[in-house]
């Protein structure tokens, strides 16, 4: 793990102590500064220009017809179905309204019914995933399905993960191409789980959105391009929401049982900022300010940069290891991480 911009790291018994006071004064400091009061404004400008770029793709498609321009268009789509995924995890977080029937409403209208994914199946994946980040047995994010995530995780693959392990560095990119149709099937599978609290609304809203999505791709263009049009929107909508992702935590610190870690370290030190201005911010949807989304779940977006000079500043008075990077240098360290974990596949350990 690089060292670009840091606080001095603590010695690892600091680190893996905590009264569980240091939280609660990181938190005074937030609310002190109104980090935590909702955006309304924000959040309606925001829905509003992704809205309108979804209605505006799709009156793209019908209007430019028969053309292989049609592949542009379903790259910007992915852009555009990746952007409602982002509002609708706001929306399970409670960034943009406080109570929970509003933001159910809208993460169920978000994610199943404009983008093809189970609300219900992915936030329950992703409250465990924030209780206990990185951690090799309770995070179902480094779960070892196809990509070890440790070195304790390589040496006791099996099956796919086994063989893809010992590459996993170079095949990243490529599996990335697979994580749109990954989420749509998990999604219909979640449905019959006993921990999906809606299924039969969560399905109907699946098929509907299915059934609009190859509806209208197949009536605006010849079987070929269609299918052309689908592929590549669906591929690209994989890498945008992996490349938005994937920088959060893969590459940092794994946690294993044994290690006995407060609530403000157990999230800042498994978690990566990235730098990159108003851009970064804009693409990434606020999720570079990973380490003050993990320590604040319901902050809106727009008060994430203020909070993250308030931690930043919090964790050097603290001695606690608080990491950011630029971009392109948080995908160097994913792939150096995926390399040194799948040597024991490599080395038949």
């Amino acid at each position: 793990m690089s060292t670009d911009t840091m606080t001095k790291a603590p010695a690892p018994a600091r680190q893996l102590r905590g009264d569980g006071s240091d939280f609660a004064q990181l938190s005074r400091r937030i609310a002190a500064e109104g980090l935590l009061e909702r955006r309304k404004g924000y959040y309606a400008v925001r829905s509003g220009l992704v809205l309108a770029a979804f209605g505006g793709g799709w009156w793209a498609v019908f209007a430019l017809g028969d053309s292989w321009w049609q592949l542009a268009l379903a790259a910007g789509m992915s852009v555009v179905f990746a952007q409602i995924g982002l509002m609708a995890h706001d929306l399970a977080h409670r960034q943009v309204f406080d109570r929970r029937r509003p933001s159910e409403a809208g993460g169920l209208v978000a994610a199943n019914l404009l983008m093809g994914m189970s609300y219900g199946w992915w936030m329950n994946k992703h409250t465990r995933h924030h209780a206990n980040p990185n951690h090799e047995e309770r995070d179902p994010d480094v779960s070892p399905d196809l990509v070890v995530w440790s070195q304790r995780q390589a040496r006791e693959a099996s099956g796919p993960a086994r063989f893809i392990g010992r590459w996993q560095a170079y095949l990243f990119f490529p599996l990335l191409l697979l994580e749109g149709l990954n989420l749509s099937f998990n999604s219909f599978r979640a449905l019959r789980r006993p921990m999906m609290k809606r299924p039969v609304l969560e399905g109907a809203l699946l098929v509907a959105h299915f059934a609009a999505y190859f509806g209208l791709v197949f009536a605006a263009l010849p079987a070929g391009k269609a299918v052309a049009f689908l592929a590549v929107h669906q591929a690209l909508l994989g890498v945008y929401l992996g490349c938005v992702f994937a920088p959060n935590h893969k590459g940092m610190l794994m946690v294993t049982p044994e290690m006995k870690l407060d609530f403000l370290r157990r999230q800042v030190l498994t978690s990566r900022n990235v730098r990159g201005g108003a851009v970064v911010d804009a693409v990434m949807g606020g999720l570079n300010y990973q380490v003050e989304h993990h320590l604040f779940p319901s902050m809106p977006t727009p008060a994430l940069r203020r909070a993250a000079r308030i931690t930043r500043q919090f964790c050097a008075e603290k001695g606690i290891a608080y990491y950011e990077v630029g971009l392109v240098r948080s995908y160097r360290e994913i792939l150096g991480h995926l390399h040194r974990t799948g040597e024991p596949l490599r080395s038949g350990g």
